[in-house]
């Protein structure tokens, strides 16, 4: 079998010693090259194109979102971000997902204890491989079409009012690879007062806060990162936070968000599955269960779950998605009632509201 051709780009030597270390441990992935800034990787991708290449954002001389830029531009190549975990580092890396890169792994993990370098091990090797799969000419024209459709704007409504019925509704939506993009056009496209939306987006812990706030400014519903103990409301969509399992409870009449530790689900933290096996359990047929773009099978089993206990169950369909991995293990295991394009997905939304 081929391998996958990784080159690497980040100033810092200990951190490429470490990606190398890493990408190498796999079979079937292969470092060409490891650079410590765009110009050394311009050169390198004149004599060897890569099949993924994973880019640090702050660094000297060129920044990588200026790469980026021209990469995409002139010579596409899916692109896994390597970002710190600082505020700045968080929103100049969901600045890079707009402009066409395909993941984003948190610097600081690789560089602390061994146990988090085992397990951002795993989540590398996942990201670039899922990056390959990835076709990023057709992820760009798919953002161009999104961006041009207009924002379904209602008219003003009141207040949500308080959730007195256990027939009240929830929407439970997990995402993966290529997510974060095609939650920006579920988000920007339902009406102010759906029901509560509860999103778990395999994301890293600090990263979720900066992509619920950029999301937020432009939907007509508000946009947050989920806190232990909120209220889910209607016209609210609540993002579990990078490191917490996200479950749905009740406290007599009302649903409730809790948040929690614990081991990996699924290789994730948060998990698809923990939330949807939570909301088939507190909510069952009062709830609609979306499945969306990304690698692997996390969440499959959980929409099965929502399935059976008398959910709405849905799977984005595989020509809209970036990686057609979590919908097609739900769709193959006979978890959704529908499967879906991602621009009808608002749609779906507002029948069932």
């Amino acid at each position: 079998m081929k391998s996958i051709k990784v080159l690497i780009i980040d100033d810092s030597a200990l951190v490429r010693q470490t990606l190398t270390s890493i990408i190498q441990s796999d079979s079937q992935l292969e470092v060409i090259g490891a650079v410590a800034d765009p110009f050394f990787a311009v050169q390198k991708i004149r004599k060897n194109i890569p099949d993924v290449i994973t880019l640090d954002i702050e660094m000297p001389r060129m920044d990588g979102l200026t790469f980026l830029k021209a990469l995409m531009a002139q010579c596409p190549v899916p692109v896994v971000v390597i970002s710190s975990l600082t505020q700045q580092g968080s929103q100049l890396a969901l600045r890079a997902l707009e402009l066409g890169a395909v993941d984003i792994i948190a610097k600081s993990e690789i560089k602390n204890t061994k146990e988090h370098l085992e397990a951002s091990t795993i989540k590398i090797i996942d990201a670039i491989k899922g990056a390959h799969m990835v076709s990023v000419k057709r992820l760009a024209l798919r953002q161009r079409q999104s961006q041009s459709m207009p924002v379904s704007k209602s008219s003003p409504s009141s207040p949500p009012m308080p959730l007195y019925k256990t027939t009240d509704k929830v929407i439970a939506v997990g995402a993966s690879t290529g997510g974060t993009e095609a939650l920006r056009f579920l988000l920007q496209n339902v009406q102010a007062n759906c029901p509560g939306i509860l999103i778990v987006q395999h994301m890293p812990a600090g990263f979720t806060r900066s992509f619920a706030n950029q999301v937020n400014t432009f939907c007509e519903i508000t946009v947050k990162e989920a806190t232990e103990g909120e209220r889910v409301m209607r016209g609210h969509a609540y993002i579990s936070p990078g490191d917490k399992h996200m479950m749905l409870t009740r406290s007599g009449a009302q649903y409730i968000i809790r948040l929690g530790d614990g081991e990996l689900v699924n290789r994730h933290k948060p998990s698809v599955d923990v939330l949807f096996d939570s909301v088939a359990q507190n909510a069952g047929q009062n709830a609609l269960g979306i499945i969306m773009t990304g690698m692997g099978k996390d969440g499959a089993n959980g929409l099965l779950h929502m399935k059976e206990a008398g959910a709405k169950t849905m799977a984005q369909d595989e020509n809209s998605c970036v990686v057609f991995g979590m919908p097609k293990e739900a769709i193959r295991i006979g978890a959704a009632d529908q499967v879906v394009p991602l621009s009808d997905l608002p749609k779906k939304i507002l029948a069932y509201s």
